[in-house]
């Protein structure tokens, strides 16, 4: 199993297809728990905002579930969940301080530094400041919680199908900005992980540029194929000139139904770019909007 960077540039086909996989939220129902038990309590807990909770839990659940920013790192989803938040009214009338984060922001911008648990406490360390010592026992604690609570989930009906039926034809990798520790924890509970290459987590950069170290020159045009349950997803297909199969948030079972029993055949029959295509993302699109429901 590939295990960094330069293995994954290393990856050399095996079948004709490729096809890259999201893990939460899209093979797996972990993005509703991991959000709502996990992420959420920690954020009102560690940044003080036990006096607009209910505004910081809307705020997070929106950018982080049911926005175009669905699937965002957990850093920029942070800070962008701070930013709605700040300009909410209900939120302002309350008179409760909405942290800036601005070393936060400085390690966001600062390359040199992965956007992981890892590349944070090495930014932290290099710039010792109260902030990111706050932001690092966040994530800590969110990672403590999701290895206790978010046990147990299998995979979306369909899941373990489509990956049989294109195990022979394609090779699939996993294509995440989850930690690689807990894909493979998933991935190998249900037993799944056979059927994959590859589990790429946010340890090894980004997922554009997962597409990129596997497929870039390898494959023939639309044999490249991520099946993905975020925006993100589908910028990192469309900058590496993949197609994008969207696993629609809320019908996550009809979409993966509809891809084992129809978009599959269509992808390896060389009939998925186009019309197909574009019809899928046109109603992806319209189920993650920009504009917060409170500002309707």
């Amino acid at each position: 199993m590939i295990h960094d960077q330069q293995g994954l540039q290393g990856f050399q086909p095996q079948h004709e297809f490729f096809v890259g996989i999201d893990s939460d939220g899209c093979a797996f129902d972990t993005m509703e728990i991991k959000q709502k038990e996990c992420f959420t309590p920690n954020t009102i807990k560690y940044w003080r905002l036990q006096a607009v909770s209910k505004y910081a839990r809307e705020a997070v659940e929106f950018v982080n579930l049911y926005s175009r920013w669905r699937g965002l790192n957990r850093w920029l989803g942070l800070v962008k969940t701070f930013d709605l938040l700040r300009e909410r009214p209900a939120a302002k009338k309350r008179g409760v301080e909405i942290p800036l984060v601005s070393r936060l922001r400085e390690f966001i911008a600062d390359d040199a530094y992965p956007k992981s648990d890892s590349g944070l406490r090495a930014y932290k360390t290099a710039h010792p400041d109260p902030e990111l010592e706050t932001a690092y026992a966040w994530t800590t604690e969110a990672n403590a919680f999701v290895g206790e609570i978010v046990n147990g989930i299998p995979p979306f009906p369909y899941v373990r199908a489509s990956l049989e039926l294109l195990a022979s034809k394609a090779d699939l990798i996993v294509v995440s900005g989850t930690q690689t520790e807990a894909i493979k924890r998933e991935w190998e509970e249900h037993a799944i992980a056979k059927y994959t290459r590859v589990l790429a987590g946010q340890e090894m950069g980004s997922k554009s540029l997962h597409l990129k170290l596997a497929t870039s020159g390898k494959y023939a045009p639309n044999h490249v194929l991520m099946i993905g349950d975020a925006w993100g997803d589908m910028e990192a297909a469309h900058a590496n000139g993949a197609l994008f199969y969207p696993i629609n948030p809320k019908h996550e079972d009809a979409s993966w139904q509809r891809f084992y029993e129809e978009a599959a055949h269509k992808f390896l029959g060389g009939a998925y770019a186009g019309a197909y295509q574009a019809a899928l993302i046109a109603q992806f699109e319209a189920r993650l909007p920009d504009v917060p429901p409170w500002e309707d």
